[in-house]
């Protein structure tokens, strides 16, 4: 088992858990509901990027609570092996915006608009500055749409895309999102094209430092 780091990674630890302190806190956007939706204070080297909370993460303190995240889990799970809780203590859970957006008149839940983006995009900057990711999972063309430009998903959905992220190289991996009133991901080509994500996903070499656990002294370890 390797010894426990204390020094950069504690630093490290506690900068994060001064940044979700700092993100609970924010209210620049009006039109948004709170609360803030954060995921668990974990220095990860993985970074999930969800679109927005729905009408249920924020009842249910955390992101992807409801059925569209059973199904992300359960792709999560095919990939790695790792259950929900697993998955949810060795990937650093973020989005686009993070306050539920409301309700659409025409149906489904309101699409954030671009000064809101702009507003939550220092929070993930931020993120990236301090977790230094190697995987960025974009989940959902909003989400996708941040960090590389595409007109169709069948154009980045199943390929591994290098993109520069806070000043450094990082692999991009799209998936589609995982709702269930969405038949892409359960439809040729899409099922084919998520497949081969996950295949990248489950080969990728973040995974090799992605079992890492948060010890009572808040330390971070890794699993023997």
């Amino acid at each position: 088992m390797i010894p426990c780091i204390k020094a950069t990674r504690t630093s490290n630890q506690d900068s994060l858990t001064r940044h979700l302190q700092a993100l609970r806190a924010c209210r620049a956007c009006p039109a948004m509901i709170p609360p803030v939706v954060v995921g668990n204070a974990v220095h990860s080297r993985i970074l999930l990027v969800g679109q927005a909370p729905g009408v249920k993460e924020p009842l249910m303190g955390r992101p992807f609570a409801w059925t569209a995240g059973k199904t992300l889990f359960r792709w999560i799970e095919r990939a790695t092996g790792w259950t929900e809780a697993e998955a949810r203590d060795r990937i650093y859970f973020a989005a686009v915006c993070r306050c539920f957006p409301g309700k659409n008149p025409k149906g489904g839940d309101r699409v954030p608009d671009a000064e809101e983006i702009k507003n939550c995009a220092r929070w993930l900057n931020a993120e990236i500055q301090l977790l230094e990711p190697d995987l960025i999972l974009a989940v959902g063309k909003l989400a996708i749409a941040q960090f590389h430009p595409f007109d169709k998903l069948v154009e980045v959905v199943g390929k591994l895309i290098p993109i520069e992220a806070g000043g450094r190289r990082v692999d991009l991996l799209p998936l589609p999102h995982p709702s269930g009133a969405s038949t892409w991901h359960r439809m040729e080509p899409g099922r084919t094209l998520l497949g081969q994500a996950l295949e990248k996903l489950r080969t990728h070499p973040a995974l090799n430092g992605a079992d890492l656990l948060l010890d009572d002294d808040r330390y971070l370890r890794y699993k023997p």
